[in-house]
């Protein structure tokens, strides 16, 4: 019975420690993530014209391509100002939305 009880102790500690863990030491981000580039003319019809780091342009990227209903599972639809960005093509793979990097100048 008691060895019982030292275990269900042992395995409520080994559960809380990875949650104090995280509340006390939050990562901060990477300064290289946080650098701001500025979008080409292209790429600022679809995001804005103002400096944004890369994790934020992913972020607005996604944001067009839900409001213009272009997300079709892992396939996304491109529009004519998309176009402009990744080329001529009709359709691209989600892992080819980090492509519109080239468009970025520091």
């Amino acid at each position: 019975m008691a060895a019982k009880k030292a275990a269900a102790k042992k395995t409520a500690a080994k559960k809380a420690a990875p949650a104090a863990k995280k509340a006390a030491g939050a990562k901060k981000p990477n300064a290289a993530f946080m650098k701001e580039f500025n979008p080409t003319p292209e790429l600022a019809a679809v995001v804005g014209d103002k400096p944004l780091p890369r994790t934020a342009v992913i972020k607005k990227l996604w944001d067009y391509f839900k409001k213009n209903g272009l997300n079709q599972g892992q396939l996304i639809n491109l529009d004519d100002n998309l176009k402009k960005v990744y080329g001529n093509k009709k359709q691209i793979k989600m892992t080819e939305v980090a492509g519109a990097f080239k468009h970025l100048k520091e």
